[in-house]
């Protein structure tokens, strides 16, 4: 099958009915993929941050925002909440400064988040890869809800 192809930048979401190959890398970042095993349609979105503070624009930079958005996209095209299943990715830790682990743990609280909203819509995760000390890169199927990924070295970013 010849898919479509996007490359999904940080701070967006993407969803489409058309079957496509969707790519990112992520660091701290996190993905969370969205499938709806009965329409075989799929979308996901690579938020930086946790949780928009409500001080600046609402953006799908944050997780809560992200998430929220992506399943709103979903509903919008036919899905429904107890056909969506979901795959999360990303969270790394990747700052090391001297050896020691960052303080912010910028993307265990991304990971966090993402877990916490999907259990509040009572959308199971099916797959993950996350945490860790290395980069990702991801390739999600939109019509199957497959996911292809490799961890990176740190010069691959």
């Amino acid at each position: 099958m010849e898919y479509l192809q996007h490359f999904l930048y940080p701070s967006s979401f993407f969803a489409s009915k058309d079957p496509y190959v969707v790519k990112t890398v992520l660091g701290s970042c996190v993905a969370v993929c969205l499938w709806d095993k009965r329409l075989h349609i799929g979308g996901i979105n690579h938020y930086m941050l946790p949780s928009w503070s409500g001080n600046d624009l609402a953006s799908p930079k944050y997780g809560n925002i992200a998430i929220d958005k992506l399943v709103e996209k979903m509903l919008s095209m036919g899905s429904r909440l107890e056909d969506l299943q979901a795959k999360v990715f990303g969270g790394g830790e990747l700052l090391d400064i001297g050896g020691v682990r960052s303080s912010t743990m910028i993307g265990e609280r991304n990971i966090t988040i993402a877990k916490i909203m999907l259990e509040e819509k009572k959308i199971p995760v099916v797959g993950s890869s996350t945490g860790g000390k290395r980069g990702r890169k991801i390739l999600f199927f939109t019509d199957t809800g497959e996911v292809r990924h490799k961890f990176l070295e740190k010069r691959e970013f």
